[in-house]
């Protein structure tokens, strides 16, 4: 996998650098090209010619993935891309957050907002103390300031249905007469297995 950014520069620029990629650049003013970035990775200085431009480092709100062919038929899979590099105008101020607002098609203008699950509104507090709790009870404590009406409630809601559950029992059915008698006469006559009755055919 190879690594890549993808390069962003006002139109101005963009039509310099095409005719430096296409021309001789002995024949072309505009034969120097250099990107060198600041200490804290996130700003630094485009240069193309004698002109000097403002650049910022971002994230995109999503991966893309880029494709490269040999045959004009295959597509070969070269890289995730995750950041853009965009080249400002000198007078241009820089942004003031680590990711950038849109993705790189129309349909993804404003990606984070529109196509992303908004994050839960989750209290901080709340979630430190469970944290705390669920670690208490991984090393064998127990539960601080737990909600002891709370635990009655329930054991008594248990204790309410195991009653229920034992007055729904159905009382068993009596015997019927006539399978009584039935079983007597059986008990009366032995009953004769399948070799007793080859040594009767003999």
């Amino acid at each position: 996998m190879e690594e890549q950014f993808i390069l962003r520069v006002p139109p101005s620029v963009a039509e310099r650098i095409e005719r430096l990629l296409n021309e001789d650049p002995s024949s072309e003013e505009d034969k120097s090209l250099d990107l060198s970035f600041s200490e804290n990775g996130r700003s630094g200085n485009f240069v193309i010619g004698n002109e000097h431009f403002p650049v910022s480092l971002l994230d995109l709100p999503c991966v893309v993935e880029s494709y490269k062919t040999y045959d004009d038929s295959a597509l070969v899979k070269t890289a995730d891309i995750g950041q853009i590099i965009m080249v400002r105008e000198p007078g241009d101020s820089a942004p003031d957050v680590v990711e950038y607002r849109h993705g790189l098609t129309p349909p993804m203008r404003d990606a984070r907002k529109r196509r992303f699950r908004r994050e839960p509104d989750l209290n901080p507090e709340l979630v430190q103390r469970v944290e705390k709790d669920l670690l208490n009870i991984m090393s064998g404590g127990t539960i601080e300031n737990a909600d002891i009406l709370t635990l009655n409630e329930q054991e008594e809601d248990a204790d309410g249905n195991a009653r229920n559950a034992n007055k729904k029992v159905a009382p068993t059915a009596a015997p019927k007469q006539a399978d009584v008698a039935e079983a007597e006469a059986n008990a009366g006559a032995p009953e004769r297995s399948d070799s007793e009755e080859s040594d009767d055919s003999l």
